[in-house]
């Protein structure tokens, strides 16, 4: 037969509950010992006690005779009590502690009140320095303790303060550790995954285990990456599906307008043709995102800047590197490798030259292209990342399609890095993306 293995609650309810369970019987627990330990190991006053004990002698002199009173008061001295009889009219030379002092002892003595009706001047009275407690014995006379120390430390406020202190220490002990493992920990985990998550991994990120409230909300996220996951790949076959079949009638169009007689309009209707074709081109290479599932690898990032530099340079334009020779970084090598084109691509379709720069920092790299071009407006800078915006109206030269920087997002975003766009003095446009340290 198995064994059942017990285990705690599942729910934040239920923990809470034991938590408050479990502090209860601390605080019971260790206020116990707390307590008995200070009553056995220091020397606590008893406020209580001294003041029953002067308002006994007070009953007892209020119906002795003077000679009675005398001995009376001789005997509770030879007991150890500083006692002695004053007028009533020197209560009103009592006084409290001083200032600050006074603050707190009467935020104590709110919170933790001593037993039993309160002595002639209060339970905190001081008559030249020094804490008295003091009853009336008649309209004349009063019977005053001298030497209660002054201190808080009193039985009062020590045996309901130790019960007090252990609840709040416990308390927040027990909170502060339940939090941190059933709350902070498995939100921070959640918030970590979602950072790191790709929607195109088939296999299940966020992990779900701890309390049902946290694996509620971990399936929950699961399911709706799932269901994302879905459309975008119903929307991906849909676009790939179209234009495979936009591409049989359109090369049939094709060499039917190869075999016109008039060549003017057999000239445009071909240049339309093969603006068609370029534009599905561009579609499916959009569409084609290996760069969200290729590995993260260890490379030589100067060199692949490097190459795409020469490859450009090779067929005629002024692309130039400028960085270190060799820079070793964890990325996605044809990812980096199809940003670089792009960029480059885009900046020789609008101006002159182009300059491609690799800066190493303690927290990644950036790589950033400056052209000479006409740059775009300030106003349309995260535009542009949309696919297929394009701003004709402020550049010239080879129009695109608008889908060259809506890729180099993508596989900034897929480095867990950032682009931004900004003016090049004296004109043209800098492209500048941000990659973080990656673990391969």
């Amino acid at each position: 037969m198995g064994r059942k293995v017990l285990s705690g609650p599942k729910t934040l309810r239920g923990q809470i509950i034991v938590i408050i369970l479990l502090a209860l019987v601390t605080v019971i627990g260790a206020g116990r010992a707390l307590d008995n330990f200070t009553k056995t190991d220091y020397a606590v006053p008893n406020l209580e006690n001294a003041a029953e004990r002067v308002k006994t002698i007070a009953l007892l002199m209020a119906q002795a005779s003077p000679a009675e009173r005398a001995s009376i008061l001789e005997n509770a001295r030879q007991a150890g009590l500083d006692v002695s009889l004053a007028p009533v009219s020197l209560a009103e030379k009592f006084r409290g502690s001083q200032e600050m002092q006074g603050v707190a002892e009467t935020i104590i003595d709110f919170l933790f009140p001593p037993d039993g009706e309160p002595p002639l001047g209060g339970w905190r009275a001081f008559l030249d320095g020094r804490r008295v407690i003091a009853e009336r014995v008649d309209d004349q006379t009063m019977l005053v303790l001298f030497g209660f120390p002054d201190t808080v430390l009193t039985s009062s406020f020590l045996s309901p303060g130790s019960y007090y202190f252990i609840a709040v220490v416990v308390l927040i002990v027990f909170f502060f550790v339940f939090a941190i493992i059933a709350i902070t920990e498995p939100i921070k985990r959640i918030s970590e995954t979602a950072t790191e998550s790709d929607i195109n991994n088939s296999s299940q990120i966020f992990e779900e285990r701890g309390t049902i409230e946290i694996v509620s909300l971990a399936r929950a996220l699961n399911g709706m990456r799932n269901r994302i996951r879905l459309m975008v790949d119903g929307r991906t076959r849909m676009l790939r599906g179209i234009s495979h079949d936009v591409r049989t009638p359109l090369t049939r169009l094709r060499l039917r307008t190869e075999r016109m007689e008039d060549e003017v309009l057999r000239e445009a209707l071909l240049a339309d043709i093969d603006h068609i074709d370029d534009l599905l081109a561009e579609s499916l290479n959009y569409l084609r995102d290996e760069y969200a599932t290729e590995e993260v690898e260890r490379v030589d990032v100067a060199s692949i800047l490097q190459t795409v530099c020469s490859d450009f340079s090779d067929v005629g334009f002024e692309v130039t590197y400028e960085g270190p020779n060799k820079f070793i970084a964890n990325c996605r090598p044809l990812s980096i490798t199809r940003l670089v084109t792009n960029l480059c691509d885009n900046a020789m379709k609008f101006a002159s030259k182009a300059n491609v720069r690799l800066h190493e920092g303690e927290a990644g790299f950036s790589i950033s292209v400056a052209d000479d071009g006409p740059g775009i407006p300030e106003d349309l800078t995260v535009k542009v990342f949309e696919p297929f915006f394009k701003v004709d109206a402020s550049r010239t030269g080879r129009a695109g399609f608008g889908l060259g920087l809506s890729i180099v997002a993508d596989i900034a975003h897929s480095h867990r890095g950032s682009v931004t766009l900004q003016s090049h003095q004296p004109r043209g446009l800098v492209v500048r993306i941000t990659v973080p340290r990656l673990t391969t």
